[in-house]
This record gives C-alpha cells, sequence and structure tokens, in this order.
C-alpha cells in the first residue's frame, strides 16, 4: 500500500494529529521527500520494536542526538516505511527473526538541529512496530551507544519521559 494511504487510514483514527496533517502536506507538496538530500526536511522510517511478550520495548542511547529513542533512520529513497523500520531495527539491534505491522503506528514531525555540515531540519517520521522473536539478545551498533528494553508501562507513567515516547507506550497499552 501507498503511503498517502496509510497516512489517510491512520488520520481516520486519529483525527485532529498536527503530525499526520503535516506529513500528508510534505508527502504532497514535495518532489523528493524520501531523499535525505533534501534540505528542508525528509521521510524516516521508525521502529516501535517490543519484545515477544509485550511488555518492553528496546530503545537506543542515540549517538548524534545523545537521547534515548526508538530504533530508525532515513528513509534513502525508499517509499516503504514499513521495509525502512524493518531494515533499521535489524542493522541497529542485531536481532533476526523481526516481523514488521504494515500498519502505521505512531507519526511524528520533529526538528533536527544544526550539527557540523548538516543544517537543522525536520523529519517526518513514520513509526511502525516491530515485533521481536523469543531471542531479545540485541548488539549494539555504532549508531548507538547504548541499547536497553525498556517497559512500556514505566514509559508510560514517567513524567520525565519524551513525550514522543510517552505517547507511542500508551498507544500501545491502549491497543492491548
Amino acid at each position: 500500500m501507498k503511503l498517502r494511504e496509510l497516512l489517510h487510514r491512520y488520520a481516520d483514527h486519529h483525527v485532529g494529529d498536527t503530525h499526520v496533517a503535516a506529513c500528508m502536506a510534505f508527502l504532497d507538496e514535495t518532489e523528493r521527500p524520501f531523499d535525505r538530500e533534501h534540505q528542508a526536511g525528509h521521510f524516516t522510517g521508525s521502529a516501535w520494536l517490543v519484545s515477544a511478550d509485550g511488555e518492553k520495548v528496546l530503545l537506543t542511547h542515540h549517538r548524534k542526538l545523545n537521547r534515548w529513542l526508538q530504533l530508525g533512520g532515513h528513509a534513502d529513497r525508499d517509499s516503504d516505511l514499513a521495509g525502512v523500520a524493518l531494515r533499521e531495527a535489524h542493522e541497529e539491534s542485531g536481532l533476526s527473526g523481526l516481523r514488521v505491522d504494515p500498519e502505521i503506528f505512531d507519526v511524528d514531525r520533529h526538528w533536527i538541529p544544526e550539527r557540523k555540515n548538516e543544517p537543522g531540519h525536520w523529519h517526518y517520521d513514520v513509526r511502525h512496530v516491530v515485533h521481536a522473536g523469543t531471542d531479545d539478545a540485541f548488539v549494539v551498533s555504532d549508531e548507538s551507544l547504548e541499547l536497553a528494553w525498556v517497559s512500556i508501562r514505566a514509559l508510560a507513567d514517567a513524567d520525565d519521559t519524551d513525550e514522543s515516547l510517552r505517547r507511542m507506550a500508551r498507544k500501545w497499552l491502549t491497543r492491548r
């Protein structure tokens, strides 16, 4: 299914979500929305990588941003963002046997600050649930300072949790 259709399906269930409205507008107005060389912004694909029992999510202490986040990365001209999320989850965790839900789980538009030779820009992040198999022994990639399985309930309840992570944790808990 094309991203436009997936975003419309997501929007039907999340009426008034400003992030999805921004993503749809960007998709409609931008010639190369999946190309990271598009300086104003580009699409990214992220993985809400849940443990086999559905109680934990694998987070990365992101090396460049120095924040705890979900796994994910640039689309690199690939419009299949579920595939991007799956690829990034595998590359960043070393986990095999992962499977991705094709429907969008969450969307977020966030600013990435300028660093070194890269100007500040927007990420239009489309998130998919990725399910881990029974082996949850990860390998930390060069993109991370650290990885950790974190209780989804704890993320949902913590006041100091990043708003985006808390939103996804709460969505996950209401789905179950």
